[in-house]
């Protein structure tokens, strides 16, 4: 008799658990996208950093939207703003920033996302935060290679790290 009490009580109490997260979970019925990945794209490359967001469509997507994305300048000044439409026939949506100068490590950088139609009438909003694993200082002073071909940069010459001894730094002193 006592078995079974506990048990009905295990499950009694399993139930009440499962209503409980429930009705607490956010259906996001409202939300026409999510925020499926989000990272800082170091091109070592081409010695850029720049911002990388992918969005889940969560509905059907109508033509004429809009993303309006503004990305916290890590410099400082003004934040970076984007206007990308949005393509109904696509799986996902790609938002990235221009190039960027002055990224450090472990630093949350604010992002907002606004979903607009044709007309500028707003659908959603999302806002986030995106942190780099590594410093800007990585990248190399100037791109390793240029040219349609990849030509290997001759001003690096001698400088296989892609560091300049003499190379104008950008001024970071006002960065956020």
């Amino acid at each position: 008799m006592l078995r079974k009490l506990s048990r009905s009580a295990l499950v009694g109490a399993a139930l009440v658990a499962a209503v409980a997260l429930g009705a607490c979970r956010d259906t996001g019925k409202d939300q026409l996208f999510a925020i499926s990945g989000k990272l800082f794209e170091f091109n070592y490359r081409l010695a850029i950093a720049t911002y990388v967001i992918t969005l889940k469509p969560l509905r059907p997507m109508v033509d004429g939207q809009v993303a309006v994305v503004s990305f916290q300048n890590p410099a400082g000044g003004d934040p970076l703003v984007v206007n990308q439409k949005i393509w109904p026939k696509l799986p996902h949506i790609t938002l990235t920033s221009p190039p960027l100068s002055c990224v450090v490590k472990d630093k949350p950088y604010s992002v907002s996302i606004r979903i607009e139609d044709s007309s500028g009438t707003l659908l959603q909003s999302i806002d986030t935060t995106v942190t780099s694993s590594e410093d800007q200082t990585m990248l190399p002073d100037r791109p390793l290679v240029i040219g349609p071909k990849y030509e290997l940069n001759p001003d690096l010459a001698g400088h296989p790290n892609g560091k300049l001894p003499d190379e104008q730094k950008p001024d970071c002193s006002k960065a956020t």
